[in-house]
């Protein structure tokens, strides 16, 4: 069937098992960190660089003397806090990796919702930001939406903290539109904070986002302090630039493949079988740690009705990030200029509407420049091409009810035919539920193998990230 080369050969030559490891994103990483020197690795990567949405790009900039100077930014994954991302943490302090602290501001642009027409404009960083247009110090329909905030935190920290199980019947499970009308919350309240907020965090289009259910958005905001007023944690980015934590685990991964897709994976009760270009190699376990329906599209006839079922549940939106320097997109009062800034779309946009979103990366990240260097997540604004330094696709995705019930079959899958699975899609889809999907499927090989009995017992354990050894 394939004129390639194939190796028959079952474990390595260190008698190690051999592990093929798809996708170099955070779980892929975080297995193959895991799994280092316990198993041999391959780590297949389909794109041109490793990293997934960890994706630093070099920019050459005028500094604050205006020489040229070259500094790495980052495009995809950006921040990071003390409280819900505690491996995350803890893999960087254990890899050296410098943190710096970052602005988690957040701003509203709503085209033609302000006086006369114009664009409404407000930040959240405080008194001052928020009525950044002065004018809304006596708007009735401004203040109707800062009153709806207040009972909005009131009424999800009470949802929160009763901790209310996921049976069929839980009102957790009601989608979110359906929340907001049952509950009374105003049309200002709705298009002015809760839906940009909630399109900052998970970058998908307002339609998809009332489809949630209640759950996913009430237990995410809560756990990162969005829902309250103080004791909120602080965030952190990668000074530098997160690519540093990639390569550092990449240099601990000598067989590590760019460009290399995988068509196939052939599963038989000796192990697996990865067909890429011009080649099939014999693993004894495979870590598929991309987006479900790749790893669907991998196996295939081959997938299980389980896995199908599962897999084929979560749905991706589809975002374009273009990174520039072209500050026009930003709110006009450089008052309510933010780190994370939604730019509802106009009442006259076309075609399928898509969260807008400009990431100033001079709040987010300590750049060594003054001019405003900017992410525009499926910008809707022309943006001046002489301004561009880069344009890349990103997905993301879509937390509805379907995909909520699709992470409860996961476990039951983990291990079958030699096959584990890891992603953000297994969590909340951020770099922490990445990061601990691919903890917990590098857990579950290693007891499936044997392997921990080679890590020297406890001082291993403690030298390992939370949650890989429980």
């Amino acid at each position: 069937m394939y004129s390639a080369s194939f190796s028959q050969s079952i474990g390595g030559a260190t008698g190690r098992p051999r592990v093929a490891i798809i996708g170099s994103g955070i779980s892929g990483l975080a297995a193959a960190h895991t799994l280092t020197g316990l198993a041999e690795l391959t780590l297949f990567e389909a794109g041109d660089y490793f990293g997934g949405h960890t994706h630093t790009v070099d920019v050459t900039l005028p500094d604050t003397q205006g020489r040229p100077t070259t500094f790495g930014v980052d495009t995809g994954f950006l921040v990071l806090n003390e409280r819900t991302y505690p491996n995350l943490l803890a893999l960087f302090e254990q890899l050296g990796v410098p943190v710096a602290k970052s602005d988690m501001s957040f701003s509203v642009q709503a085209p033609g919702a302000g006086p006369k027409g114009t664009a409404l404009e407000w930040s959240g960083s405080d008194l001052s930001t928020v009525f950044a247009q002065r004018g809304n110090l006596v708007n009735p329909r401004f203040w109707r939406m800062l009153s709806d905030i207040v009972r909005f935190n009131r009424i999800t920290t009470r949802l929160a903290e009763r901790g209310e199980d996921l049976s069929p019947d839980s009102p957790l499970l009601q989608p979110l539109g359906d929340f907001l009308t049952a509950q009374g919350f105003s049309a200002e309240f709705r298009d002015w904070y809760f839906l940009p907020m909630m399109g900052c965090i998970w970058s998908c289009p307002t339609d998809q986002m009332l489809q949630f259910p209640v759950a996913t958005m009430v237990r995410f905001c809560h756990n990162h302090g969005l829902i309250q007023v103080t004791n909120r944690p602080q965030w952190y980015t990668v000074a530098g630039g997160a690519r540093q934590y990639v390569e550092k685990i990449l240099a601990g991964v000598p067989d590590r493949r760019l460009n290399t897709p995988v068509q196939q994976v052939l599963r038989d009760d000796q192990g697996i079988r990865v067909v890429t270009e011009g080649r099939v190699e014999r693993f004894d376990a495979i870590v598929m740690a991309c987006h479900s329906d790749q790893a669907l599209t991998i196996l295939g006839d081959a997938a299980t009705p389980q896995e199908r079922a599962a897999l084929g549940a979560v749905r991706y939106q589809p975002n374009r990030a273009v990174l520039h320097t072209d500050a026009s997109v930003l709110p006009v009062s450089q008052r309510a200029w933010a780190a994370w800034n939604y730019e509802a779309a106009s009442a006259h946009a076309q075609g399928e509407p898509q969260v807008c979103l400009h990431y100033l990366l001079n709040r987010l990240q300590p750049l060594p420049v003054e001019k405003p260097v900017v992410v525009s997540l499926n910008p809707q604004q022309a943006i001046d091409p002489a301004t561009v330094i880069g344009e890349y696709d990103y997905a993301h995705p879509v937390f509805d009810l379907a995909a909520i019930r699709a992470q409860g079959q996961m476990p039951a899958l983990q291990g079958r035919h030699h096959t584990w699975f890891a992603g953000a899609w297994m969590g909340y889809g951020f770099h922490e539920d990445g990061l601990k999907a691919g903890l917990q499927a590098a857990r579950s090989l290693i007891e499936a193998h044997g392997l921990a009995p080679r890590l020297s017992g406890e001082a291993a354990r403690q030298a390992a990230l939370p949650g890989v050894f429980g």
